[in-house]
Order: structure tokens, then C-alpha cells, then sequence
């Protein structure tokens, strides 16, 4: 009689259950391209508006390589690059172990893929949706062609509406034959929400209007609704972060108040997965550290207090967060629509003079240095290009000396004939105005209300005479 040794049948089952989740967690992708010999190919992927270097193989004598890991690839949209810089995108979801070739160049039209049925599909959609593109593209030459032929161009929309029913028809079937699928996710992120008919309350004066304004806000509140913003395949696709810019930059009107607001919505909808939560915040922050937009290092403060600062953004280091929380203290007193710092400083004539007592309707405050080469062409710019054309309407110019030489900078106020502004400066350091007013270079201009609330700020010559005739005109309705 036959015995089984359960000892090593236990033995060799485990492993095959061991060599299975190996195989499991890791992905073996072979690729043939005819005629690519002997040659280095990229895997790549795309990330923040980038393409970014995974993998790299090399070509034998036929064309074949081999890319492959022991783990598993994250979702999302990666090319295949080659050495003449062309390239193809690849989708790689959940089956990471399979075949692809093509030929160069003509690298769609010559795609085959076995062994992944999500990755086959995305290559026959773009064949799809690239014959479609050409057959409306064809469709709206010939509407401009014939504008004056009514029963043609009735046609022509039609035939356009049946493409437009045929590619929806098509993402339909996608997300049926893939519900969890990376490829749905992605076709219904490129797609824009629909917005619903609007009527405008009977008997309104400007029914247009009405309806244009909530066409907005429901565009504006559902703008997201296409796109799991906790799903971090997204971060891997080219538009994920041009769609969060769209919606900031042209969705939101560009005020610091505003912005701040709707980062923070932006980045609540990611906080539920940390890979898409850590991506937003250093993306939001960063936009605006990095923009040379007016006002925009109040959005920057904001974002920073609120998930760095605060110990949400728990991946940044100790140093890091020093320089964070020092930048922000000097940035948060003279953000645009507070109050600027009172001072007292000395003037160039021996006088002394306090911020808050000096009266006029706008008040342009200069922080600069007679040795700084940009200062030199700005200052004659704005008493010309400026203070001379708006001193009729009360505009007064104070200049702050950062330095201490006092000779020097008598001299240059003289040569330029800059002696009837105010001009101020502090030898003993007593006013703490560098931190007060974020100085670290120069030249640095605040544009003052009235009660010295600060309007602008590090705003260039050239757009103040728009700012002021802007501010002006606004003033004559109040």
C-alpha cells in the first residue's frame, strides 16, 4: 500500500503558494519592436506634468527586452521610450506580466498585447477614438464650408451628435467590462462634467445672466465629480494636475481669500489616501511659493500653517518645517488687505515722521539701496512714470534706506531729484521694519490705502498705473 509523506506534501505546497505570490507581486512585461537592435528602451511614467524614468532594458538582435521587478508597478499611464525619442503610452493595471510588439514609429497602428486585456483595451480605445477625432475633425470643416446650405448643416450635426453617442456608447462598455479597472477611471477623468439645462425665474429682467451664473456654479461645484481624487492611479496620468490647475487658475477668481479657500477644498477631497493627500499639499504649496503672481505668498502661508505647520503634512523634517514656520511669521503681518506696520524713522532732512500720520488717499512705500543696481532704474521710473503723473490725486511716495550710509544716499536722492518724497531711514534699527515688511532684498514696493491698509505689494512699475486707475476709478462709484 502507497503512504503520503504529509510532511513533504505540506513542504512542496507551500512552495507553490510562495513561487505564486512571488510571481503575483511582480511584473515581467516583454516587449518586441521589430527592427530596434541592440539598443537601450525607457519605461517611463507620467507624474506632475513629467515623464518619469522606472525601468530601462536593452534590445537583443531581434528587437526583444525585457522589463521586470519584484514588486509590482503602481496603476497608471507609462511610455515606452526609445532612443530616437519617440514614444507610446502603455496602461499597466492589475495584470503586470505580459507581451507587447509593434513596429517603430507607426507604434499604434502595429500594437499588439497578450497576457493583459486592460492594456489590450486602452490600445484598441485610442484606435477608436483617433478615428472618431478625424471623422468629426472632417465633419466641422465641412459646417464651416457650407454655413449658408440649412439641410446640409442639419445633417452634418446630426452625424456629429451620432459620434458624439458612439464614443460615450464606447466608454460605457469599457466601464462595464472593467468597473474596478484603472482604464475606467482614467476615460472618466478626461471627461468634462455635463451641465444641466437652467431656466431663468419668469419675469426676470436679465435672464441670460441668470442662467450663465448657474451654469457656473454647478459647473464650478461639480467640477471634480469625474475624477476619484483618493485614487492614486490618477497621480499617475498626464492630466491630474493640469485639471487641479485648471480649476484653480481660470474656476476661481485670483484673490488670496479666495484661493485659500479652495485649495483647502482640493486638498480635503485627497485627504482620505495619503499618497494622494501628500501629493496635493506639496503641489498647492509649491504653485504658490513658486508664482510671481501678486499676493499668492498668502496662499502659500495658508497652506503651509494649515497641513505643515499643524503636523498633517507629517512626511517633512524638522528643518524643513523651522524654515517654514519663520518664513510665514515674517509673511503673515503685511499680506495683501491688512494693515501695514507702523514705524517712526529719521528723514533725509533730520525730520521724523510716522507712517500713520502721514495723510494721503494712496501712499506708495519703497524699501531700496543706492547700491542695489535695480533700484537705481527703478526709483527715476516711478517718479517719472508715476508719482509725476499722480501727484495731482494725492499719491505721496515714502522711500526707506535699508542701509546705513548716510552720505551715500543723500547723494543719489540729489542726483535724481528725488527730494520732495519722503524719504526715511532707521541707523539704529529701532523700527524691526525688515521683518515687518518681509525685506530680504530690494528694491521691495507696498501700495497703501488711506488707513495704510496694503493694497499691493512687490509690484512692478509698470503695472501701477493700471493699479491706479483702476483704484481711482473704483473710488469716483463709492
Amino acid at each position: 500500500m502507497n503512504t503520503i509523506n504529509l510532511k513533504t506534501t505540506l513542504s512542496v505546497a507551500f512552495c507553490f503558494i510562495l513561487a505564486f505570490s512571488g510571481l503575483a507581486q511582480s511584473y515581467k512585461i516583454d516587449i518586441k519592436i521589430e527592427e530596434l537592435k541592440d539598443t537601450s528602451v525607457i519605461l517611463g511614467y507620467y507624474y506632475n506634468k513629467q515623464i518619469m524614468v522606472k525601468d530601462t532594458a536593452f534590445t537583443d538582435s531581434k528587437g526583444n527586452c525585457t522589463f521586470k521587478g519584484d514588486s509590482l508597478l503602481d496603476q497608471g499611464l507609462y511610455v515606452v521610450y526609445l532612443p530616437d525619442q519617440t514614444y507610446f503610452d502603455l496602461l499597466i493595471g492589475k495584470e503586470q506580466n505580459f507581451k507587447l510588439s509593434t513596429k517603430p514609429k507607426d507604434f499604434l497602428d502595429h500594437i499588439k498585447i497578450t497576457g493583459s486585456e486592460e492594456s489590450k483595451a486602452f490600445i484598441d480605445y485610442q484606435r477608436f477614438f483617433i478615428a472618431k477625432q478625424k471623422e468629426a475633425s472632417a465633419l466641422q470643416d465641412s459646417l464651416k464650408n457650407n454655413k449658408d446650405n440649412e439641410e446640409l448643416v442639419s445633417q452634418l450635426r446630426e452625424k456629429l451628435t451620432s459620434i458624439t453617442t458612439e464614443v460615450q456608447a464606447y466608454w460605457d462598455d469599457i466601464e462595464q467590462k472593467f468597473p474596478d479597472g484603472f482604464i475606467s477611471a482614467f476615460l472618466k477623468g478626461t471627461q468634462d462634467v455635463t451641465v444641466p439645462t437652467f431656466e431663468a425665474p419668469e419675469g426676470a429682467s436679465n435672464p441670460d445672466s441668470i442662467i450663465q451664473r448657474k451654469r457656473y456654479f454647478y459647473y464650478k461645484d461639480h467640477y471634480f465629480d469625474n475624477i476619484n481624487m483618493t485614487d492614486k492611479r490618477m497621480l499617475r496620468t498626464p492630466y491630474f494636475a493640469n485639471k487641479v490647475d485648471n480649476y484653480l487658475d481660470k474656476m476661481v477668481v485670483q484673490s488670496p481669500d479666495s484661493l485659500i479657500k479652495e485649495s483647502h477644498r482640493v486638498i480635503d477631497m485627497t485627504e482620505k489616501n495619503e499618497a494622494t493627500f501628500r501629493f496635493m499639499v506639496s503641489y498647492l504649496f509649491n504653485k504658490y511659493q513658486e508664482s510671481k503672481m501678486m499676493g499668492m505668498d498668502g496662499v502659500m502661508a495658508a497652506i503651509g500653517e494649515t497641513y505643515y505647520l499643524s503636523g498633517k503634512a507629517n512626511w517633512a523634517d524638522s528643518t524643513f518645517l523651522a524654515k517654514l514656520e519663520d518664513r510665514v511669521r515674517k509673511i503673515k503681518p503685511n499680506m495683501i488687505g491688512k494693515q501695514a506696520a507702523d514705524f517712526k524713522m529719521q528723514s533725509a532732512t533730520d525730520e521724523f515722521y510716522r507712517l500713520y500720520e502721514i495723510e494721503a488717499p494712496i501712499t506708495l512705500l519703497i524699501f531700496w539701496d543706492p547700491d542695489c543696481g535695480h533700484c537705481k532704474k527703478e526709483l527715476p521710473k516711478i517718479k517719472e512714470e508715476v508719482y509725476d503723473l499722480y501727484a495731482e490725486h494725492g499719491v505721496k511716495v515714502v522711500t526707506v534706506y535699508t542701509q546705513v550710509e548716510e552720505e551715500k544716499w543723500k547723494k543719489f536722492l540729489e542726483e535724481k531729484d528725488l527730494t520732495e518724497w519722503i524719504n526715511l531711514y532707521d541707523p539704529y534699527n529701532q523700527s524691526n521694519f525688515r521683518n515687518n515688511y518681509d525685506i530680504y532684498s530690494t528694491p521691495v514696493l507696498y501700495v497703501l490705502d488711506k488707513d495704510k491698509k496694503i493694497l499691493a505689494k512687490r509690484i512692478g512699475v509698470e503695472q501701477l498705473p493700471d493699479f491706479l486707475d483702476h483704484y481711482f476709478e473704483l473710488k469716483k462709484d463709492e
